[in-house]
Parts: C-alpha cells; sequence; structure tokens
C-alpha cells in the first residue's frame, strides 16, 4: 500500500452565517465526502439562524418577541435551550448578562436598521428589570410579563459552534476544530495527538494579530472586546456591547474577555457577561465561580495587558483546557 493511501487528508470547509462566515476544520481518509458533510454543518448553522436571528423577520425569536405579553408561545427544542440558559447566566450575574436588550441593540445601529436618535433616548430613559425577571418558561413554551425585547447576539453564535460540533460527531467525526468569527470548539486532537492551538486576539481594530495562544482540548473559547464592532459617538468610540444599567454601549470596559468552557455557548454569553461586569468585579465572579477567563486590559499607552482567573489564566497564556 502507498503512504498517499494511508496519509489523512486534511478538510477545511467553510460557509455563510449570521453576517459572517462558520468553519470546520479536521482530518480524514482520502475519499471522503467532503459535499455531504458540508451540506450538513450548513444546515446546522441555518437552523440556529432560523429560529434566533434578530435579521430575520420570521425567524422564531422575532416571532416570539412580537407575542402580546401574558401570550404563551410555542418555541422550538434549541431556542428553548439558548433561552434557558441565557436566562441562567442572568441570574447568575446580578442582570450584567441580559437576553432582554434588543431594544437598545437596534437602537443603537447593531440590528438591521441604522441607530436612531429618538430611539436611543427611549431606551437610555426605559425603566428596566432584567430578562431572567420578566420571561416565564413552561417547558418548549415561553411568555413575557411584561414588554421586553429579546436579542441573543451575546451567545448565538456560541451555540451555533456548539451544533456544529454537534453535526461532526453525528457523522463520525470526534477530533475537530470548528468556529464561527472567531468562536471556537476544539475537539478531541489533531492527528499528531497535540491539542488544538488557538490564538488570543490583541485588542487592535487595525490589524489581527495574536495577544497569546491557547491549546484547547474538548472545549469552547469566546471573546468579547470592543475593538471590532461599535459606533462613534462625538468622536468616541463606543463598543456593540450594551449595558443594561444605562441601555447604552459600555462606557469603560476591558479591551477584551476570553473565556474558555465546556461548550462554546457558554464560554460566548460568560465572554459578554465579564465584558459588562468589567475587570474588579468580572474578575472577581470568575474567580469565585472558576472560570477560566482572560482579560485583556489597556494601560494609558493603549498597550494591552492580560489578567486572568482559573487555571488557565492564573500563570501561563498558554495551557491546554480539557472541560
Amino acid at each position: 500500500m502507498s503512504k498517499m493511501s494511508t496519509e489523512m487528508m486534511r478538510v477545511a470547509l467553510n460557509g455563510p452565517t449570521m453576517g459572517t462566515r462558520w468553519s470546520a476544520l479536521f482530518f480524514r481518509d482520502p475519499g471522503f465526502d467532503r459535499d455531504a458533510i458540508k451540506v450538513a454543518l450548513q444546515a446546522a448553522v441555518d437552523e440556529v439562524d432560523a429560529q434566533m436571528s434578530t435579521w430575520k423577520p420570521d425567524s422564531d425569536l422575532m416571532r416570539l418577541n412580537a407575542a402580546a405579553v401574558g401570550d404563551w408561545v410555542a418555541i422550538p427544542e434549541r431556542l428553548e435551550h439558548v433561552l434557558r440558559l441565557g436566562l441562567e447566566i442572568g441570574r447568575a450575574t446580578d442582570g450584567a448578562f441580559d437576553i432582554g436588550m434588543g431594544d437598545a441593540v437596534t437602537a443603537w445601529g447593531f440590528g438591521p436598521e441604522a441607530a436612531a436618535p429618538a430611539d436611543i433616548r427611549t431606551a437610555m430613559a426605559a425603566t428596566r428589570h432584567p430578562a431572567h425577571e420578566v420571561l416565564e418558561m413552561s417547558g418548549p413554551h415561553v411568555r413575557k410579563i411584561e414588554p421586553i425585547t429579546i436579542d441573543l447576539n451575546g451567545i448565538a453564535k456560541g451555540y451555533g459552534v456548539d451544533c456544529l460540533a454537534e453535526t461532526l460527531r453525528e457523522h463520525g467525526i470526534t477530533d475537530a476544530l470548528v468556529g464561527i468569527d472567531g468562536e471556537m470548539h476544539a475537539m478531541g486532537l489533531r492527528p499528531d495527538g497535540e491539542a488544538w492551538t488557538i490564538a488570543v486576539e490583541a485588542p487592535d481594530a487595525s490589524c489581527r494579530t495574536p495577544h497569546s495562544v491557547l491549546t484547547l482540548e474538548d472545549a469552547g473559547v469566546a471573546t468579547s472586546g470592543d475593538y471590532r464592532h461599535w459606533v462613534e459617538v462625538q468622536g468616541r468610540r463606543l463598543s456593540h456591547t450594551m449595558d443594561p444599567r444605562r441601555g447604552a454601549p459600555l462606557i469603560a470596559s476591558p479591551a477584551s474577555v476570553t473565556v474558555v468552557a465546556r461548550s462554546c455557548t457558554e464560554a460566548d454569553a460568560w465572554a459578554t457577561a465579564l465584558m459588562v461586569l468589567g475587570s474588579e468585579a468580572g474578575l472577581a465572579l470568575a474567580r469565585q465561580r472558576g472560570l477560566d477567563a482572560l482579560f485583556l486590559l489597556r494601560d494609558d499607552e493603549g498597550r494591552a495587558r492580560g489578567v486572568g482567573a482559573g487555571p488557565l489564566f492564573s500563570e501561563a497564556s498558554a495551557a491546554t483546557a480539557r472541560a
């Protein structure tokens, strides 16, 4: 048998989703049907987008947003799972992670419509109660007990990544690296037996360079930062991450927060929550809950320094996570 016939083939697939692209990297024997698995992966993220998008007027999430206060709404299983986790992390963070910020997200121009000054003033003046206080769930049914607009942008991409991983496992692939727009899930190991290598990006809007490197095995990683999506108001750049206390973008926050967790869904939500809490309160909560989190903080000259929580980031900038 020739050497070529026994070598593993590198398979790199990608496609559109959620305004960006998904990716999958794994190794298979020559002759593997890459087209069939690409179709399955695309279908998986399309299902998430169809249920959770705020850009699709007919999504299940938008149907829930349009429902009258007090009406029970039947929702599909995937949306139910994400809502429950979002509410759970909302309770754990005392509302720092709040999936009920859809009105503010839209008002500030981070949704499908341009920023609207009148809507911004309304969002900032609104009396707010966090989503975990105003959404009730009973099995696959949910209702609002007061007006609220749900937005899942702080968790849906991470869930989409986990769905990519789930799809690969269903097709017998247990070693892979999948991602959506920088949110990643590492499955198993590379063919050489080593963990997957992932860069933590430096918080620089002008270029993409690594700040540090992680090696991950069976774990998800997500980063929330202030340097990729923003609005500029009176010459000041404001992050797309909303402050639930103000109904407006964060004014002072870490440059970025990276979280490693069992799932990319959890990592995505917790990265957003810790970004909102800030370096002091966020680090305290991460350490209290045993989270692996890396905060990148800018000094007066704009240089980033890292402060970590959890065994993965406590001392070294690179380690192997087995969650």
